[in-house]
C-alpha cells in the first residue's frame, strides 16, 4: 500500500480552512490489511471515506468548539481537516473493508481479495 494524492474529492462539502495530513500505520497478514488513522477531534460525522479505482481517500473535519458567552483568551485547538490517500493493492477486497473510529482513531480492516488461481481449460470437439 502506498501513499499518494489523488483527484477524489473528499470533504468537498466542507472545506476546512487549514488541512492536516494524519500519522498513520498500516500492518498487514495472511488475509488482511489493518490501518490506523490518528484523526483527534474526528467523530464518525466528520469521517469521508471514498474509493475511485484503486485509490482510498481518508477525511476528517474538525470544528473549533464554541463557548457562547465567553471571551477566547488563548487557544492552541486547530480547526481543519485531514486528508490522507493510498493506493490499495490489486488483491484487494473493496466490497468489505470495514472502519471503525474511536478516541480519534479511525480503524480500518481491509480484506485481501483471493488470488486468481490459474486452472486448465478444457476443449472440447465440436
Amino acid at each position: 500500500m502506498t501513499s499518494e494524492k489523488t483527484n477524489v474529492e473528499c470533504c468537498a462539502t466542507t472545506a476546512p480552512e487549514k488541512v492536516f495530513r494524519p500519522h498513520t500505520d498500516i500492518y498487514e497478514d495472511g488475509d488482511n490489511f489493518y490501518i490506523e488513522v490518528d484523526m483527534p477531534g474526528v467523530d464518525e460525522h466528520g469521517l469521508d471515506l471514498a474509493i475511485e479505482r484503486n485509490m482510498l481517500t481518508i477525511c476528517g473535519t474538525v470544528k473549533a468548539e464554541e463557548f457562547p458567552g465567553h471571551h477566547q483568551v488563548f487557544r492552541e485547538h486547530e480547526a481543519g481537516g485531514y486528508r490522507r490517500t493510498f493506493t490499495l493493492p490489486d488483491e484487494t477486497d473493496r466490497d468489505h473493508i470495514q472502519a471503525t473510529i474511536k478516541n480519534g482513531v479511525l480503524y480500518m480492516l481491509v480484506p485481501k481479495a483471493a488470488p486468481a488461481t490459474a486452472r486448465k481449460i478444457e476443449v472440447t470437439a465440436g
